[in-house]
């Protein structure tokens, strides 16, 4: 069990972002690595070779070499221009995913002392999608001529995609959230969340602890594009794990609502035992579970990634434990093992150092980045976005160095782990599995989704988006 509190100001605060996967993360390797002696002669002196530095268990794909050519746009002999951004500008909820973002920045600076990739420094230019205006954010990627998008986060990713595939911009996200971008072209995701798949780890996790409570399920969901379609895989998956749902789903608005009581009751008195909440845990949640408590309904609540923040955690110590029994769905490696997996603490300690905000969408985005370096260091000089796409395709049981479980980035499958925590009142407590980090099952993904979603994205053969077009990356 897990038992110390988070520390860091963690908010993940829209519901979007909720597939984004599970992970299995190695501990062992740490910040520079270890160095390995050889002898030079049988009788001469013994020579150490130079540290090679790491990104917990992943040999930093970062360094000095002599790498040139204006080989692709925003690449020069001596840099590489990315673009990378957030929506932390969104009025309703300031500074929204920006933990994605103060991920990129350090990642940046972290890569570029090390001599940048081959000898080429990292520039970055950052775009804020503040949910509404990510069209605009993106004409401007694509005015400025950025070689790809990294680490990105933007909730309203599918209304880009037209401007993304009209002007050929290639990118490696930190989360994907519509269908249509999630398997657009010209893109890898280090953690894969395709519209047609769903996982569903916390289904079967949950149904097994609480069989009978799951026979009487409704949803709880914000009346938002981005949940809607999140709301709409998760009722096609469930029922694979057992779960059975009432006609009695309750949708809010993505703002608030003023009274939260009704949606309670209705949900009590229409005899629900276990709600899937697709939404943000601040401050929609806590409103909703307060309210819950008020009128005396306390079913088991089943909720993805996103709840887990440290703000949900000291909120439930200030709360009474009204969130006691949330169950989320954990994805990357808790903050909590960051002493024993060396990835998440370099994470941490890079953020940290540069006064950034720590949160499980921040450890996709240092994924992303790595994958992508890792990508640009295989192409050496000759770097395209064609080569950068298929060398990061290539990569087989990728865990960022051990930020998450492994995944197959090339394949665009939904991950077969997962891990599920729970409160108990300002503490997240590890609960499945308890003999390993992740529990890991083929049945816990659901392929062939169909939502409309998937059936606007007008996916093809290969599993490829044609909603708005294609693009074949040179």
């Amino acid at each position: 069990m897990l038992s110390r509190k988070l520390s860091m100001n963690s908010r993940v605060r829209c519901a979007t972002v909720l597939v984004v996967v599970g992970f299995v993360a190695a501990a062992c390797g740490g910040n520079h690595g270890t160095a390995t002696p050889t002898a030079s002669t049988a009788s001469g002196p013994t020579t150490t070779a130079p540290a090679v530095p790491k990104f917990g268990t992943l040999d930093s794909p970062c360094g000095s070499g002599s790498a040139k050519g204006a080989t692709d746009k925003g690449i020069t002999d001596t840099s590489i221009t990315v673009g990378y951004g957030d929506d932390a500008g969104y009025s309703a909820a300031p500074g929204l995913d920006k933990e994605m973002s103060d991920a990129v920045k350090p990642m940046i600076k972290w890569c570029n002392d090390q001599g940048g990739i081959n000898g080429r420094k990292v520039v970055g230019k950052y775009y804020d999608a503040q949910v509404l205006q990510v069209t605009q954010a993106m004409t401007q990627a694509c005015n400025d001529k950025v070689f790809m998008l990294v680490g990105q986060g933007f909730v309203l990713d599918a209304n880009q995609e037209q401007t993304r595939i009209g002007c050929k911009l290639s990118t490696i996200p930190g989360f994907a959230v519509g269908t249509a971008f999630a398997s657009g072209s010209g893109m890898q995701q280090p953690i894969p969340n395709p519209g047609d798949e769903e996982a569903l780890s916390s289904a079967y996790q949950v149904a097994k602890l609480f069989p009978d409570a799951v026979k009487k399920a409704a949803f709880a969901y914000a009346d938002f594009p981005a949940t809607t379609e999140t709301r709409d895989k998760a009722a096609a998956g469930y029922p694979k794990a057992g779960w059975k749902f009432l006609n009695c789903d309750q949708h809010y608005n993505i703002q608030g609502e003023s009274d939260w009581k009704p949606f309670a009751t209705n949900l009590k008195s229409c005899g629900v035992q276990a709600v899937v909440w697709v939404g943000s845990p601040d401050p929609n949640m806590e409103n909703f579970l307060n309210a819950a408590k008020q009128v005396g309904f306390t079913p088991i609540w089943a909720t993805d990634p996103n709840g887990y923040t440290a703000a949900f955690a000291k909120w439930n110590g200030q709360n009474g434990g009204a969130a006691d029994k949330v169950y989320v769905r954990q994805t990357n490696v808790p903050f909590e093992l960051a002493d024993q997996v060396p990835a998440v603490k370099l994470y941490m300690d890079l953020v940290q150092k540069s006064h950034g905000t720590i949160g499980l969408l921040g450890e996709q985005s240092a994924s992303a980045f790595l994958l992508w370096a890792t990508a640009v260091k295989s192409c050496g000089s000759t770097v395209t976005a064609k080569c950068v796409l298929d060398a990061a395709a290539a990569q087989k049981n990728w865990t960022g160095g051990g930020l998450h479980l492994p995944t197959n980035p090339g394949d665009n499958t939904a991950p077969k782990c997962g891990m599920l925590m729970k409160l108990n009142g300002p503490t997240w407590v590890k609960v499945v599995p308890t003999d390993q980090l992740f529990d890991c099952n083929d049945t816990y993904v659901v392929k062939g989704v169909k939502t409309a979603a998937v059936t606007a994205a007008k996916i093809n053969a290969q599993r490829i988006s044609t909603q708005f077009g294609t693009f074949t990356p040179k």
